[in-house]
């Protein structure tokens, strides 16, 4: 019967958090409400209090994991030792917009939520230490020295790379507004990057 009623809880708290996601990726952590999320857990509100004590909290769970996984993929690819630099920037590509095209409100809520609390992700995420040490940065070092990359700076590389793969996804309704394009035709053209982008990216990383 105890079994019985932790899977039951487990599932609860999944709905709630789901339900939070969709809500707060629509509206951004100020404009919710907790009555938007209970309503659209389709529970009441006194349940979704019982599991998570306020917005503040289910909020910062949904951040994290939602920055957490986005940039979790990034640092797998850049820690890959099977992989060279160029397939890891066409894996990265691929990755990226495959994951935006199914989840088209994440960059913006990034990108939204960053800016108001910027130290969130850096205290939870030790990213600066991963991608200092990772596999990537060495690849990155070697080019340098072979000549292969005239740029030192990896920064510049990273900045460059997930630039041009997410930065047509926050203009998307600019994007789509200004060329009459519908989400099929916007999201062809997305996939079309995914072979374009790296072509870009090595030609910039080699201009002398």
């Amino acid at each position: 019967m105890k079994e019985e009623s932790k899977k039951k809880d487990t599932s609860t708290e999944e709905k709630i958090k789901e339900a939070a996601r969709i809500v707060f990726y629509r509206k951004g952590f100020a404009a919710t409400r907790t009555r938007d999320i209970a309503e659209e857990a389709d529970i009441n509100l006194a349940l979704l209090n019982y599991y998570f004590r306020s917005k503040a909290k289910l909020f910062e769970i949904i951040m994290l994991e939602t920055m957490a996984g986005f940039f979790q993929s990034l640092l797998v690819v850049l820690n890959t030792e099977q992989t060279t630099l160029e397939e890891k920037v066409e894996q990265v590509v691929g990755k990226y917009i495959d994951l935006i095209i199914k989840e088209p409100e994440i960059p913006t809520f990034i990108i939204s939520e960053l800016r108001n609390n910027p130290n969130l992700l850096l205290q939870k995420i030790p990213l600066k230490e991963v991608v200092q040490s990772s596999v990537f940065l060495q690849q990155h070092q070697e080019a340098v020295k072979k000549g292969l990359i005239i740029e030192p700076n990896p920064l510049h590389f990273l900045i460059n790379l997930l630039g041009l793969t997410v930065f047509p996804f926050i203009a998307k309704p600019m994007l789509m507004g200004s060329n009459e394009l519908n989400d099929k035709e916007f999201n062809t053209l997305m996939l079309q990057r995914k072979k374009l982008i790296p072509i870009w990216v090595k030609a910039m990383m080699a201009a002398g």
